[in-house]
């Protein structure tokens, strides 16, 4: 069971339980395989003997039914070199400083080690690839799956009681590679390997990434030849809606059962775990709900009764709703939110054209394929709420079953037909009332944090439009770097912007190095505009710290919540170059150690490099795109 459901943030070797510990060997984690021990395994291999007898090179694409995964190992990786660990994914999985410098670590992260693995008595946990299916571009792609991802094993902190599942991105064809290679570049590997982590430190819900390793004998074909590489990636899940749009599109509504049980009982804490019935008004369906609800237990009216089913349903759309809400707090744009790549954990998950906004632009998509801007940051809400829908679907004759949830006749034989339009009719109206409460969930953690980014300690209604409103607005004229200006706007004191004038000279700290750019602005209009927007929040500033405004404590508390670093893309794109093309080891650390630190001032490294890092985006840098390999 999970204690800590969002994430551990682990640091200094004391757990978020306040408990100290030292840590332990990657062997020594303790290990468990309940997914596979759970559900069906591909009958091709039916046990993890049956696919370690197999030759490496016969396991191949094929569409896999009535499974939701496929015993397989990683390929052998041929003088594989560690070329990163994150620290502080070693210290959330429990793993002691100084285990990534052994054997056993590097050739575990690198797939030629199993850990858990009796080779000689074929016995023991053994590594496993998931099935899936998913809606690509809004259009049902069929069976998909773990082409390119294996797991090894799931591990338990010892010290927070957390469990995550610890997996290899790059490791080999599986069953589910479909017509690719199995393997991952590079470049794409280091871009997941930074932006996992960076993700966490901001405190966003993400997939982790514990280590990258080249491969300096694989050549990956995908524009051109490219060195190959693996994530060493871990998760509370990696379950995603596609792994049950799957099971819809082949009809597997006992599997689909099954699977619900397994998240419930597994993956969150329990049945009782889930949100109870939201008695809130429609309008103030985003604040707290109660859990503790019995397994069996029916709330609602009639027409709305709402089984443990649904409640499991809410509880995704809620967490869905908070990560997106603060994806869009940081300007943060995933490229190819299919529903394979949504989580039902509600984490950030598989990254391929991702970036953070530079110039405010809604209309912005880091995906130069994705051509109707379907997965643009503007759109990112309305996308995740159309793949719920999609998991609603596949969930909706349980969900619409209600009371009738349990009975012999409708697990076994399903839907009668005098009871499918009751059964419909209260599925559409718990799917409709869960998207109101996915709104209102969105909408108040995503004020939560824009307040917060604002150096506010309150919200205030009218701040929505006033202030929150006319600054993208504002940022979106005048072509300003959103991240840059919460943390620029974090050093201001408002007892210097007391006049107009001195208010329109701060205006300048926001403007690029080139001056001021946009259709239309000039230097004055755009340093008026900025200036009245700056009165009106230090006017709420005032309000919420009292007369003096006490500048110190409030820019203290704006800088642990607005980063001085983001890993932008062109940042990416040079650290790859160097890596790949330069040879260069030690920068990887470096701009990792910045992603894990984003809020500090310095890292101690090179200042002059560090500054230029979070520095003004190079001019002809900016909104970059990359494909879905990224």
């Amino acid at each position: 069971m999970r204690l800590a459901q969002m994430a551990a943030h682990i640091s200094n070797g004391t757990a978020s339980n306040g408990t100290s510990y030292a840590g332990t060997s990657l062997a020594d984690l303790p290990k468990s395989w309940t997914f596979t021990s759970s559900l069906p395994p591909d009958s091709k291999f039916p046990t993890p003997a049956a696919s370690h007898k197999t030759p490496r090179e016969d396991i191949e694409p094929r569409q896999v039914k009535g499974a939701l995964f496929t015993w397989v190992r990683p390929e052998e990786a041929k003088e594989p070199e560690l070329l990163s660990v994150s620290p502080a994914a070693m210290r959330d999985l429990g793993i002691r400083e100084g285990e990534e410098k052994t054997e056993e670590f590097k050739q575990t992260v690198a797939g030629n080690r199993l850990l858990g693995w009796n080779a000689e008595k074929e016995e023991g946990g053994y590594p496993w690839a998931q099935c899936y299916g998913g809606w690509q571009f809004g259009s049902w792609a069929g069976q998909l799956g773990d082409g390119r991802a294996i797991s090894l094993f799931e591990t338990t902190n010892p010290s927070t009681k957390t469990r995550y599942e610890l997996q290899l991105k790059g490791a080999g064809i599986t069953p589910y590679s479909r017509f690719a290679d199995g393997k991952a570049v590079l470049r794409s590997s280091i871009r997941e390997y930074i932006v996992s982590e960076a993700l966490n430190a901001l405190k966003i819900p993400t997939t982790r990434a514990l280590s990258l390793t080249l491969l300096p004998h694989s050549k990956v074909r995908r524009e051109t030849l490219e060195p190959g590489a693996i994530v060493a990636r871990f998760a509370q899940s990696w379950l995603r809606i596609g792994t049950f749009d799957i099971l819809r599109a082949r009809g597997d509504r006992a599997l689909i059962r099954q699977l619900s049980t397994y998240i419930a009982e597994n993956v969150f804490d329990g049945w009782e775990s889930l949100p109870a019935r939201n008695s809130n008004e429609d309008d103030k369906l985003g604040g707290p709900v109660g859990t503790g609800v019995a397994r069996n237990a029916i709330e609602g009216p009639a027409g709305q009764e709402e089984n443990r089913f649904t409640r499991l349903y809410r509880e995704i759309v809620r967490r869905n709703a908070k990560t997106v809400a603060a994806w869009q707090a940081y300007a943060f744009t995933n490229g190819v939110l299919n529903t394979d790549n949504t989580s039902i954990f509600g984490l950030s998950i598989d990254f391929g054209p991702f970036a953070f906004l530079d110039n405010f632009d809604p209309n912005y998509t880091p995906n130069h394929d994705d051509h109707m801007l379907r997965y643009s940051y503007r759109n990112q809400p309305t996308i995740i709420w159309w793949n719920l829908v999609r998991l609603g679907e596949s969930l909706g004759e349980l969900i619409g079953s209600g009371a009738n949830v349990d009975s012999e006749e409708f697990v076994e034989k399903g839907v009668r037909e005098e009871d499918a339009d009751e059964l419909v009719s209260r599925a559409e109206a718990l799917i409709t009332r869960a998207g109101e409460e996915y709104k209102a969930v969105f909408l108040e953690e995503y004020k939560r944090l824009m307040t917060a980014r604002l150096g506010l300690k309150t919200h205030k209604e009218s701040d929505f439009e006033t202030l929150f409103s006319e600054l993208l607005d504002t940022m979106e004229s005048l072509e300003l770097d959103f991240n840059q200006f919460f943390r620029k706007l974090s050093n201001l004191k408002v007892r210097d912007l007391e006049t107009e004038e001195h208010r329109k000279r701060a205006a300048g700290v926001f403007f690029h190095h080139e001056g001021v750019t946009g259709i239309g602005n000039t230097e004055e209009s755009a340093r008026k505009r900025i200036a009245e927007w700056l009165e009106r929040w230090s006017t709420r500033v005032y309000e919420d710290w009292g007369p003096n405004g006490d500048d110190e404590m409030r820019q203290v508390e704006m800088k642990k919540i607005n980063p001085k670093f983001i890993p932008k893309s062109w940042i990416l794109d040079e650290l790859i170059k160097r890596v790949e093309k330069s040879g260069e080891r030690e920068i990887l650390d470096r701009v990792m150690h910045m992603a894990l630190h984003p809020f500090e001032e310095r890292w101690g490294w090179d200042e002059k490099e560090e500054e230029r890092f979070c520095g003004d985006v190079p001019k002809f840098d900016r909104a970059m795109q990359c494909s879905c390999s990224s």
